[in-house]
């Protein structure tokens, strides 16, 4: 067991009943020539660095999503991956869930007809304290805040930046985007067995709630792929969302919608006109949910014994965790950008290619 907060990690080896050792600085972890495998779920900003290091030790590695902070993270824990030979699988556990694959299959069958247009959203309603207004203080005892920053910029401690709400800081992660975003989008890819989007627009901002966060509370991403479009709606002051779903995703097609979450799937069929009556363009069909992480973590361990690739590989999870990193780029810089997935850069903006990467806070360094 390895963090950087003491009680964590007290409150792990207890799950252990004392049986673990615990570390508090992972390299010393990684030293170790007894472990084959390891679980990365730290924020995002300290996803790259242990998992490189992990595959550069001769470790497995199992990191939770977003798989990187930026692009260029992502591409370099492909690198070494493959260059040392690791099995690594990225945490969208929803791959595993048999009902999501039952969902991709009706979407890959052609019942839908012609899919142009695919939703995927993620709506709460937490106006307007949000995640409130700590003032900065010092660290709680048992923190390591250098280390807990690492790589990003040295910021005085503040309570809303560290654990669970870094999410809504740019510093540390990509906000709702990348948070839910990455699970929904993986299976639209997925599903359309496409790669990357061709272009990306995107709209939104801190309208509403009054907290301290960076990130936006209203942002709304227009993704053109090959042959379709797919908007991906976060809305954190209203809880409605589509159809009376806080979240899911949608797949619109000229015979039917299909609608998938965590609790089961419903194809809707379009309607036509036969003689004088009107009768469905597709079956209904639908499913409740399944078991999800129990499956993709059993997925994980049997390609550390059989070397297979896992079922949400790292080059899976680089590309799907591209997809809400283009937005939240598309959105800081106010252009619609267009994207070369074979070179992974932006093509019609070239400035904007400074946002597929960040520097890193002295002493750390992102290895080449």
């Amino acid at each position: 067991m390895c963090d950087v907060y003491e009680p964590h990690l007290q409150k792990a080896l207890a799950m252990t009943d004392g049986k673990a050792k615990p570390y508090h600085d992972f390299r010393k972890l990684l030293e170790r020539k007894d472990i084959d495998a390891v679980i990365v779920a730290t924020p995002d900003h300290w996803h790259a660095l242990p998992t490189i290091l992990a595959c550069e030790a001769g470790k497995d590695v199992y990191v939770e999503k977003p798989l990187a902070l930026t692009i260029v993270e992502g591409r370099r824990m492909v690198d070494y991956a493959r260059r040392y030979k690791r099995v690594v699988q990225m945490g969208t556990m929803q791959r595993s869930g048999k009902h999501f694959q039952r969902a991709v299959e009706i979407v890959r069958s052609g019942v839908l007809g012609k899919i142009t247009k695919v939703r995927a959203w993620n709506a709460s309603n937490i106006y307007p304290e949000g995640i409130g207004n700590p003032p900065d203080s010092d660290p709680p005892p048992g923190l390591d805040w250098d280390f807990w920053l690492g790589p990003a910029p040295y910021r005085p401690y503040n309570k809303n930046r560290c654990i669970y709400n870094f999410r809504w800081f740019w510093d540390y992660s990509g906000g709702k985007l990348t948070d839910w975003g990455t699970h929904l989008l993986d299976i639209v890819v997925w599903a359309m067995d496409v790669k990357a989007p061709l272009a990306v627009t995107a709209s939104g901002g801190k309208m509403a709630i009054q907290d301290n966060r960076e990130t936006p509370d209203t942002l709304e991403v227009v993704y053109e792929f090959p042959g379709f479009i797919c908007i991906y709606s976060d809305h954190e002051v209203n809880a409605k969302g589509i159809d009376d779903h806080g979240y899911g995703i949608q797949f619109y097609g000229t015979e039917g919608t299909l609608y998938v979450n965590r609790s089961g799937y419903k194809l809707f069929p379009e309607m036509k006109k036969e003689g004088d009556q009107r009768v469905a363009r597709a079956p209904l069909i639908e499913s409740g949910g399944s078991r999800m992480n129990e499956p993709h973590v059993r997925n994980f361990l049997d390609c550390v014994k059989s070397r297979e690739l896992p079922i949400c590989d790292v080059e899976i999870g680089h590309r799907t965790t591209t997809v809400p990193h283009l937005g939240n780029i598309a959105l800081w810089t106010h252009q619609r950008l267009e994207w070369d997935a074979e070179r992974e850069r932006i093509t019609n903006v070239p400035e904007a290619n400074k946002h597929l990467q960040r520097p890193y806070r002295k002493p750390w360094v992102l290895p080449a």
